[in-house]
């Protein structure tokens, strides 16, 4: 009867104990913070230094939640330095066309030395230049939309404190070795022929269409290329 007993306890011990490690282990996955949680989802890269004097180049690619970073060293072609998870966007894909519709832009950008904040509510962050000529010559409207720390998004591009700093002092960097602009480049999505087929019965499909020309040029080149608004559309040609 002993042993019986004595078994029963051992058993009650075991569900206690495991019923107290499944509650800490909840808690612990709850009070994750998203700059933890995207902290975790960033690819392991081999990095490449990037000095002063390089030039910077960012494409960004919303479906795929996909920040890329890239430098050219001596009018050389661009290099991957790294790709960082988006930790959050608004508005799915798309291009921004109203203020308040809380969308984040598709499109041809770039930031200077006057559009960095280091002050920002989002811990850094830097203005995209929206609405650029091609969202002007469309009646677009929209403002102060930016790249920045945290993980809330209305309209901006959230990359998680420990991101942003990383990417901040860089584009400082670049700046200050003498790049007046650092071009955005934002599509909708990796603009594969497989991509495209995809997509081809969205409402945005002509949209992406005139971003795909910058997009091949790029893959091809690894340069930037020149990009213009010519009637009412984005024209490209080489760099």
């Amino acid at each position: 009867m002993r042993n019986v007993v004595f078994a029963i306890i051992l058993l009650l011990i075991a569900i206690v104990g495991y019923l107290i490690y499944l509650n800490i282990s909840q808690y612990l996955a709850v009070t994750t913070s998203p700059d933890e949680e995207i902290e975790q989802r960033q690819p392991m890269q081999p990095v490449k230094q990037i000095k002063s004097g390089d030039r910077l180049y960012m494409r960004l690619l919303k479906a795929e939640d996909k920040f890329e970073l890239w430098f050219s060293s001596e009018g050389k072609p661009y290099e991957l330095y790294k790709t960082y998870v988006i930790c959050t966007y608004s508005g799915g894909l798309g291009p921004k066309k109203k203020e308040g519709d809380r969308k984040s832009p598709e499109g041809f950008y770039s930031t200077h030395r006057g559009m960095l904040n280091p002050n920002s509510q989002y811990h850094l962050s830097f203005n995209i230049g929206f609405p650029n000529a091609y969202d002007k010559a469309h009646g677009y409207t929209g403002s102060f939309l930016m790249v920045h720390g945290g993980c809330a998004s209305i309209g901006c591009y959230a990359m998680t404190d420990p991101v942003i700093t990383e990417i901040y002092g860089l584009v400082e960097q670049a700046i200050d070795g003498g790049q007046k602009t650092i071009p955005i480049h934002i599509f909708p999505f990796a603009m594969t022929p497989q991509k495209m087929n995809q997509y081809k019965d969205s409402a945005d499909f002509n949209f992406w269409q005139s971003l795909k020309p910058a997009y091949d040029y790029f893959e091809q080149h690894h340069q930037v290329p020149v990009i213009e608004v010519k009637n009412k559309r984005y024209a490209v040609r080489a760099g």
